[in-house]
């Protein structure tokens, strides 16, 4: 038998759920580098679908926070996303 260790374990990033599920699209629903028009690939869910998904799912004020970051960011929208891009890329030569 093996002696278990006294050293705790931690995880240094959480698992990306299970794609096509309820838990996957609030997942890549809050994560940065995943856009709308992704989650509609995976799911069938619009962008108008994952707002009222997060305000059921969610407190309201997380729900705040979270409408608030999305409209800030570019990256949710995939042509908004590219648009910045080429422009960012054009600006640095």
């Amino acid at each position: 038998m093996s002696k278990k260790s006294n050293r705790p374990v931690t995880r240094t990033k959480k698992p990306e759920p299970l794609k096509d599920t309820k838990d996957w699209v609030i997942w890549a629903a809050w994560a940065d580098r995943v856009t709308f028009e992704e989650i509609k690939e995976v799911s069938g869910l619009t962008e108008r679908e994952v707002i009222i998904m997060m305000r059921q799912t969610l407190k309201r004020s997380s729900f705040k926070r979270w409408r608030k970051r999305v409209r800030k960011q570019s990256i949710k929208h995939r042509k908004i996303f590219q648009y910045k891009r080429e422009n960012l890329n054009a600006t640095k030569f």
